[in-house]
């Protein structure tokens, strides 16, 4: 028998715990019928982790998530705790578990099901077949660069201050994952910056370009400036296929990107980290569509992100690509059966919460077995 992958579930806060139970539903199927083994520690962050500890995630968290062979993620955040400062924000769990696991690469999908093609907020013959997956880099650049702060001026007035700063290093690995994600998908990148405007911006152009002449000149690579990016996936999202770029445009662009698909309750995410001597990859898998407190409890939610996410999770760090196959193909039938939670709702769909939606993945994922 082969031995348990280890396995750190983090609900968090709003909607988490809800979207949550319904991958147990899956992980207990697959247990049952695909002899998934799982040893799960499931603890407390963001709002949750504060209101018993009294910090975001505790020390002892994170050397759990070392530990593991992957983090499942839920979602922090909670307007009760607005109050406070920065560093005791709920938000704060997720900054950090990226920054101590040095989780570099976030991968965005963006992916659109032909079933909810009217719900995208651009034309039909504009985003069919969309499947886009942007790389982001996540430990870097001004949301990390210092110096940073508010500063009071000589006549009074303050100053805010955050830097943008890469080093070859960073840009390396990043781009790395791109070309290496590429060859898997349509052999395409295109690297996104300002090196226009931004110095930080044309070291990244040329550091990329030297590591596609030396590593991975069968990869396409073309360069694009990030406003001119922006305006071409509302224009044309299906020229591209692998889009890499920094933390700050990356942030934008995959939000941008994620209303092309019609919701953020569909949308799953990944972020890679460094490896380890052990040979395993560093990973945190998450929705990218927040605590949502504003519909926690009503049992409304879409769980389809984080049921999509796992499947990431099963792809790239537990190696079962045809376990994460069966979630999205019974995913996408789920969809084209006609069930819609709240989010997606459109007339002449059949309306579900958070549970219903949950039963249908799994009673799919059994015929299609």
């Amino acid at each position: 028998m082969s031995e348990a992958h280890k396995l750190l579930v983090l609900a968090g806060d709003g909607i988490g715990p809800e979207v949550m139970r319904e991958v147990a539903r899956i992980v207990h199927w697959l247990d049952a019928n695909r002899g998934l083994k799982l040893d799960i520690t499931e603890e407390l962050v963001g709002a949750a982790s504060l209101a018993v500890h009294g910090v975001p995630i505790r020390d002892e968290v994170i050397d759990l998530a070392r530990k593991s062979d992957a983090v499942l993620f839920g979602s922090v955040g909670d307007p009760a705790w607005s109050h406070v400062g920065f560093d005791k924000r709920p938000e704060v769990a997720i900054l950090k578990l990226r920054k101590e696991l040095e989780l570099f690469a976030n991968l965005r999908p963006a992916q659109l099901f032909d079933a909810l093609i009217d719900a995208s907020a651009l034309k039909p013959e504009v985003v069919r077949g969309l499947d886009i997956m942007i790389v982001r880099e996540t430990v870097g650049g001004i949301y990390f660069g210092e110096p940073r702060g508010i500063e009071t001026l000589p006549d009074g007035s303050r100053r805010g201050i955050n830097t943008e700063v890469y080093t070859t290093s960073e840009i390396e690995r990043v781009a790395r994952v791109a070309f290496e994600m590429a060859r898997q998908r349509g052999n395409r990148v295109c690297s996104v910056e300002k090196c226009n405007v931004m110095e930080s911006g044309l070291l990244w152009k040329e550091v990329v370009s030297d590591l596609h002449k030396c590593e991975y000149q069968d990869v396409e690579l073309s360069h694009m400036l990030a406003d001119n990016c922006a305006m071409q996936l509302v224009r044309n999202p299906n020229q591209f296929d692998v889009i890499v770029t920094g933390n700050l445009f990356g942030d934008i662009l995959s939000d941008l990107a994620s209303m092309l698909t019609g919701s953020l309750g569909m949308l799953p995410s990944a972020t890679l980290g460094i490896v380890r001597e052990d040979g395993k990859r560093n990973a945190l898998y998450e929705p990218i569509h927040g605590s949502a407190p504003d519909i926690a409890g009503k049992g409304i939610a879409n769980p389809l992100a984080q049921i999509l996410s796992f499947a990431m999770l099963l792809r790239y760090s537990l190696n079962r690509a045809d376990d994460a196959d069966l979630i999205e193909k019974a995913v996408s039938n789920v969809l084209a059966s006609g069930l819609r939670t709240a989010d997606i709702m459109s007339p002449g769909m059949a309306r579900v919460g958070t549970d219903m939606m949950g039963q249908a993945v799994v009673r799919e994922m059994e015929k299609l077995a």
